[in-house]
């Protein structure tokens, strides 16, 4: 029986090729959440451990079938991931938010040192970031966080497995910057963290 439920939980992430709500994967199995919490662990410790080249990551609330981190290059070469078709101005924006969020486009300007309309468009097109709400401060700006897009993308599970920069106690501006430290366990994508080191003061670049 738990053999047949682990079966129908992969044709499920499989199938969806997105991630697959706790709730939804509850109501179909009829599992309640401590079942269902078990048998995923199991599941994520089996495919982790048994050398395949695809995982199962929990997301927040969700679990989600993705290609593991070591192979990313192999698989870009194919499918042309959406971090491939980011420019240096859209990954300095997408770090600067992956840090910071919720951010307001002032506050991504003020760090990048240039107009980022253009950019943020972009990668809301490509479903990285997304709206969070308004800053309660005059004028009430938008604020920017990102998405299970840019976690599954990037091959993390959630925001604390991000990089983290050298100087743990480093922030920008007046934020906590998110991340992971090196002898945390998880898998990482370093990317970002490279591009966080580079963009700190940097000013006049122009997007592209």
């Amino acid at each position: 029986m738990r053999t047949e439920i682990k079966a129908a939980i992969e044709a499920l992430l499989f199938a969806s090729g997105e991630r697959v709500a706790e709730s939804d994967l509850m109501e179909l199995l009829q599992l309640g959440k401590t079942d269902l919490d078990q048998i995923m662990q199991e599941i994520i410790e089996d495919y982790r451990d048994s050398g395949r080249g695809i995982q199962v990551l929990k997301l927040d609330d969700g679990y989600i079938m993705a290609t593991k981190a070591e192979y990313s290059m192999l698989v870009s070469q194919l499918i042309k991931p959406a971090i491939r078709r980011l420019s240096p101005a859209a990954l300095e924006t997408l770090a600067v938010i992956a840090y910071r969020q919720p951010v307001s486009k002032v506050e991504i300007e003020q760090i990048r040192g240039v107009k980022s309309d253009r950019v943020l468009a972009s990668l809301m097109e490509k479903g990285l970031i997304k709206e969070a709400g308004r800053k309660p401060v005059p004028g009430r700006p938008l604020l920017y966080e990102t998405t299970h897009e840019f976690l599954k993308v990037f091959s993390i599970s959630n925001l604390e497995e991000l990089p983290r920069p050298k100087n743990e106690e480093e922030n920008l501006g007046d934020g906590k910057v998110i991340g992971r430290t090196d002898k945390d366990k998880g898998p990482t994508r370093p990317e970002i963290g490279q591009v966080y080191e580079q963009y700190r003061g940097i000013g006049g670049r122009t997007d592209t």
